[in-house]
C-alpha cells in the first residue's frame, strides 16, 4: 500500500478515506498540502502537478505515437502477410516479398499521418470547450482548465458548476449539491463549512466535502482540493463509466458492416483454399495469394476514412460556431429528425428586459421592484435571465436591508425565498411562478392595505386573470409575495406560507428575427422542432404564433403527470408544444420520442437540463451554458442560434455522406475485383494476379480514396435527415460487385484471345483495366443523381485521375520488372477505353434502380 503525506493517496476504502478529511482539523489538511488560505502559487502547483498527475478522470491513456503506428500491424490479416512474406523470401522469393512488405508499410504510414492529423486536430476543438475551475493561484482567482487542478489549489464554486474535484470546505453560504452521480439521492443535499468530529457512515454525507461528479444547485462555497483525477471517490466510477460507454448509432453501423465484410472474407479465402487443393497449385502460393486477396477484399482504410472524414466535419463545423466532443456524436448530429428545445435564447433573443412592476391594482409600484430586487440580488444560486433584468433596471435603494437566509429555487416549487432583516423585523420575501406564488398566499395588499382571502374569492380570480392577460401579450410575469417572519436559525421550505401577495413583475424577451425563416428551414430539412418550456402555455402560445409553429394544442406539465409512457409516446408524435414541464418530464417526452424510432436533439444550457442532455441521442448545449450542462452534451454551439444548430446538422450530414461512399465504393468495386480474381483462379493456367499485384492495386486504390472526406455532397442528400441502412451497403456489394467482374471477364477473354497473352501481359492488362475502373467508379457511385451535374471536390477529382493515369504509366517505367509487368500493345488502350465507358454507363443503370429502391 503506497504511502504519502498527502491524505488522498492514502489508499484505504473510498468510505475511510473521504470520512478522515471530513474530520481532520482545516489548518492540519492545509500543512499536510503545503497549502494555505491564500492558495498556491504557480511554482507550488507545478509541483503538485508533477507529484499528483493530472486531474484527468476518463482512465483513458493517450498512446504513444510509435505504439498507435505499431497497433496497425496488429490487423490479423496484415499480420499474416508480413509473416508469409516473410517465408516467401526465405525461400527466394525476396523481390515479391520485399514489395509485399513495402506496400503494407507505406499504407500503415499513410493511415496514421492522416488519422493523427486529423485526431490532433479535434483535440485543439475540444480544448476550447474542456472544464474550467475557478482557482485562486498567486493571490488572484483564475479560470484553469479543470485537468490542471492539484491537490491544495484553492476553489470557488458556484451554482451551475462541476464540482472539479473532491475537497473540504473553507466557506459555505447556502450551499446545496447534486450529489445523485455518487449516491442516487435525486434531492440536493446542504453542504457546510464546519468541523466534524465523528465519521459517517457513507463519506458522501460528509456535510463539510464536496466531491467530484457532484454539482452546485444553489449557494456559493469556497474549497481546498484533496483529491484529483482518479484518487478521488469518483474516480474509479468515472473509469468504469469511460470503459462501458454506451454504443453509438454510428458504432453500430460500422460493426454490421464488419461483420458482413468479415463472412464474405471468409467464406472467399475458403474457395480459394479449396479451389488450390483441387486444382493442385502450389500450397505456400495458394495461401499467399488467399490472404492477399482476403487484404484486398477489406477496406483497412475504414478506421483512418472514417477519422479523417469525421476530423474534417468536426472542423468545418467549428468554423461554424459548433463545437463537436465526440467525433461519433456527428453521425447521429445529421441524423436528427426532432429537435426539442426551450423557447427562451433559442427562439427569442434571450435579452430579458424587465417592462413593468405592477401592483394588483395594475399601477406601478416601487415596493414591488424594491422587493423584487432585494430577492434577486441576495440570492444566492445560479442568476437567471430574469434576476440580471431585475438588478439590470435601474439604481434601487436597498440600504436597511440585511439578508440573514434563503430557501434556494427548485424546479418543483418554482420559486425562491430570501429571509432580510429591517430594523427589528424580519421578512420573507418569496418571488417566482405567479400559480405557485399565489397557493402560498392567504392575503394580498392593496394601498398598503392587508386583506384575507375568502374561499374562491373573487380577488383570486381577477389576480389569475391580471397575470394570464399579460401572459397572453407575450409577457412573462413573476409574482412578488411576501410575510413577517420570526428570527430562525434556518428556514425551511414549509416557510412559504401564510404569504401577502404584493403584485406582478412583468418581462419582454421577443422573438429573434430570423427565427421563422430558420425554423421553416428546419422543417424543409427533415427537423421537427418541438417546444419543451417551463413556462406558461399563454406567454409559449404567444411566441409560438410569432414565429410560426403550430401551437393549437399545447400540452400542459399538469396533463403528463396523468397519462401512461403508452399514451405518451402517442402524444408526443402530434404535440409539438410542450409547457409547464418539468425537468423530469422534459426527460420524459425525449424518452418517449426515441421510443418511436425518432433520433432526438436537446438543446439546454441550465443546470436542470442535464438530465434531457444524457437522455437525448444529441445533447447541444452553448459555451455560456452552465458547467453542469456543457459537461452532459455531445456539441457544443458558440453561439445560441438556431441558424448555427442548422449549419451543424448539415455539416453531421455531410460527414456521414462521405463516410457511406467510401463503404459503397469499397464494398462494390473491392468485392468484384476479388470475385473477378476467385473465378479466373479456377481456370487459369497462372495466378491471375501475384499477391504483390493485388496489394498494390489495393494501396494505389485506396489513395484515390483518401480524399473522399473532402468530397462534395448532393444538395438532395442534405434535406432529410440520414441513418445507416447496411441493406444498401449489402446490394451495392452483391449487384454492383458482380458488374465489375462482368467486365473482367471480358477482359480475360480479350487479353488470352486477342492478344494472346502470356502470364506477364495478362497481370498487366488486368491489373492497369482493374484500377482504371474500380477508381473511377468513384465519380458514378458518390452521388445519388446525375455524376454529371454532381460536381466532386477538386482534390478528389485529382487524386482519381492521378492514380488512374500512374496505372496507365507504371508498365513503362523502371519498376516495371520488379512489379512484373510489361509495355502493353497501343490496341489494348482503345479496348479499354470502350471498356470503361461501358463499365461506368452500366454501373450507372444498376445505382439508379439501387437508389430508388432505398430511398
Amino acid at each position: 500500500m503506497q504511502q504519502s503525506p498527502s491524505p488522498q493517496v492514502t489508499r484505504t476504502r473510498p468510505d475511510e478515506e473521504k470520512a478522515d478529511i471530513s474530520t481532520v482539523p482545516l489548518q492540519k489538511l492545509f500543512a499536510q498540502l503545503e497549502s494555505s488560505e491564500q492558495g498556491l502559487t504557480g511554482i507550488q502547483a507545478s509541483k503538485h502537478l508533477k507529484k499528483y498527475g493530472l486531474n484527468d478522470m476518463s482512465g483513458l491513456k493517450h498512446t504513444a505515437p510509435l505504439l498507435h503506428f505499431l497497433h496497425l500491424f496488429l490487423n490479423p490479416l496484415i499480420a499474416i502477410l508480413l509473416i508469409a512474406s516473410i517465408v516467401s523470401a526465405i525461400l527466394g522469393d525476396a523481390v515479391d516479398a520485399g514489395i509485399i512488405i513495402i506496400i503494407v508499410l507505406l499504407s500503415n504510414v499513410l493511415n496514421f499521418i492522416q488519422t493523427s492529423r486529423s485526431q490532433n486536430a479535434v483535440e485543439k476543438l475540444r480544448a476550447d470547450v474542456a472544464p474550467t475551475a475557478s482557482v485562486l493561484r498567486d493571490g488572484k482567482w483564475l479560470e484553469l482548465a479543470r485537468r490542471e487542478v492539484v491537490p491544495g489549489d484553492i476553489v470557488r464554486l458556484t451554482a451551475g458548476d462541476m464540482v472539479p474535484a473532491d475537497a473540504r470546505l473553507i466557506q459555505a453560504t447556502d450551499l446545496h449539491v447534486q450529489q445523485a452521480a455518487l449516491t442516487g439521492e435525486s434531492f440536493p443535499v446542504d453542504k457546510r463549512a464546519v468541523d466534524v468530529s465523528d465519521t459517517t457512515e457513507n463519506f458522501a454525507n460528509a456535510p463539510n466535502c464536496v466531491f467530484l461528479g457532484t454539482s452546485v444547485v444553489s449557494g456559493l462555497g469556497i474549497a481546498l482540493v484533496t483529491a484529483t483525477g482518479q484518487q478521488t471517490a469518483f474516480g474509479d466510477i468515472a473509469v468504469r463509466l469511460a470503459s462501458h460507454a454506451p454504443e453509438t448509432e454510428f458504432e453500430r453501423g460500422i460493426k454490421s458492416f464488419g461483420v458482413l465484410i468479415t463472412q464474405t472474407v471468409f467464406f472467399l479465402v475458403i474457395f480459394i483454399v479449396l479451389v488450390g487443393i483441387i486444382g493442385h497449385h502450389q500450397p505456400f502460393e495458394t495461401v499467399l495469394f488467399a490472404i492477399s486477396l482476403a487484404v484486398g477484399l477489406t477496406p483497412e482504410f475504414l478506421p483512418m476514412i472514417t477519422t479523417v472524414t469525421l476530423g474534417q466535419g468536426a472542423l468545418r463545423m467549428a468554423k461554424r460556431k459548433v463545437i463537436v466532443k465526440h467525433l461519433e456524436s456527428i453521425q447521429n448530429f445529421g441524423s436528427i429528425d426532432t429537435l426539442c428545445s426551450d423557447k427562451t435564447g433559442t427562439l427569442t433573443s434571450g435579452e430579458t428586459r424587465l417592462e413593468g412592476f405592477v401592483d394588483l391594482l395594475a399601477k406601478e409600484s416601487k415596493q414591488v421592484l424594491l422587493f423584487g430586487s432585494l430577492n434577486s440580488a441576495y440570492q444566492m444560486g445560479m442568476k437567471s435571465p430574469l434576476d440580471e433584468a431585475i438588478l439590470s433596471h435601474g439604481p434601487i435603494d436597498m440600504n436597511g436591508y440585511t439578508k440573514v437566509g434563503e430557501i434556494p429555487f427548485d424546479f418543483e416549487r418554482r420559486c425562491l425565498s430570501v429571509v432580510v432583516q429591517s430594523g427589528d423585523e424580519y421578512l420573507i420575501i418569496t418571488k417566482g411562478a405567479p400559480e405557485s406564488v399565489l397557493a402560498r398566499c392567504t392575503a394580498y395588499e392593496i394601498n398598503g392595505e392587508q386583506k384575507l382571502f375568502a374561499d374562491a374569492s373573487d380577488e383570486q380570480t381577477a389576480f389569475v386573470k391580471m397575470y394570464c392577460d399579460l401572459n397572453s401579450q407575450g409577457y412573462r410575469v413573476l409574482a412578488v409575495a411576501y410575510r413577517v417572519i420570526s428570527r430562525q436559525e434556518k428556514y425551511q421550505k414549509n416557510d412559504e406560507q401564510s404569504l401577502v401577495l404584493l403584485g406582478f413583475l412583468n418581462f419582454a424577451d421577443p422573438p429573434k428575427e430570423d427565427a421563422a425563416r430558420v425554423l421553416q428551414t428546419f422543417k424543409s430539412d427533415g427537423v421537427q422542432v418541438k417546444i419543451l418550456t417551463g413556462d406558461n402555455e399563454l406567454v409559449t402560445r404567444h411566441v409560438c404564433n410569432q414565429v410560426g409553429i403550430e401551437s393549437t394544442r399545447i400540452v400542459l406539465g399538469s396533463e403528463l403527470d396523468h397519462m401512461t409512457d403508452p399514451a405518451l409516446a402517442q402524444v408526443v408524435e402530434e404535440a409539438n408544444v410542450f409547457a409547464r414541464v418539468s425537468p423530469s418530464q422534459k426527460n420524459r417526452i425525449i424518452l418517449a420520442l426515441k421510443s418511436r424510432k425518432h433520433v432526438v436533439g436537446y438543446i439546454g444550457d441550465g443546470i436542470n437540463d442535464a438530465p434531457s442532455l444524457h437522455a437525448a441521442d444529441v445533447g447541444i448545449s452553448v459555451s455560456t451554458g452552465v458547467d453542469v450542462a456543457k459537461d452532459a452534451a455531445d456539441i457544443i454551439l458558440l453561439e445560441q442560434s438556431l441558424q448555427v444548430l442548422h449549419d451543424g446538422i448539415l455539416e453531421g450530414r455531410k460527414a456521414f455522406g462521405n463516410v457511406v461512399k467510401y463503404l459503397l465504393m469499397g464494398t462494390s468495386s473491392n468485392f468484384g475485383n476479388m470475385f473477378s480474381m476467385a473465378g479466373a483462379y479456377v481456370f487459369l493456367p497462372f495466378l491471375p494476379m501475384l499477391p504483390s499485384q493485388i496489394l498494390l492495386n489495393t494501396f494505389l486504390y485506396n489513395i484515390s480514396q483518401v480524399t473522399i472526406p473532402s468530397d462534395n455532397v448532393d444538395a438532395s442528400y442534405l434535406r432529410k435527415p440520414q441513418q445507416w441502412n447496411i441493406g444498401l451497403i449489402r446490394n451495392f456489394m452483391l449487384f454492383i460487385g458482380p458488374v465489375s467482374s462482368i467486365f473482367d471477364f471480358l477482359t480475360f477473354f480479350i487479353m488470352l484471345r486477342v492478344f494472346n497473352a502470356g502470364e506477364t501481359l495478362f497481370h498487366t492488362g488486368w491489373f492497369v483495366e482493374s484500377l482504371a475502373t474500380q477508381t473511377l467508379v468513384l465519380f458514378v457511385i458518390r452521388t445519388a443523381g446525375n455524376p454529371l451535374r454532381s460536381r466532386p471536390s477538386l482534390s478528389l477529382t485529382m487524386t482519381t485521375l492521378f492514380i488512374v493515369v500512374l496505372g496507365f504509366v507504371l508498365p513503362y517505367t523502371p519498376m516495371a520488372g520488379p512489379l512484373g509487368f510489361m509495355p502493353l500493345p497501343p490496341l489494348y488502350f482503345l479496348f479499354l477505353a470502350a471498356m470503361i465507358i461501358s463499365y461506368l454507363l452500366l454501373v450507372e443503370v444498376v445505382k439508379r434502380r439501387l437508389m430508388r429502391r432505398y430511398a
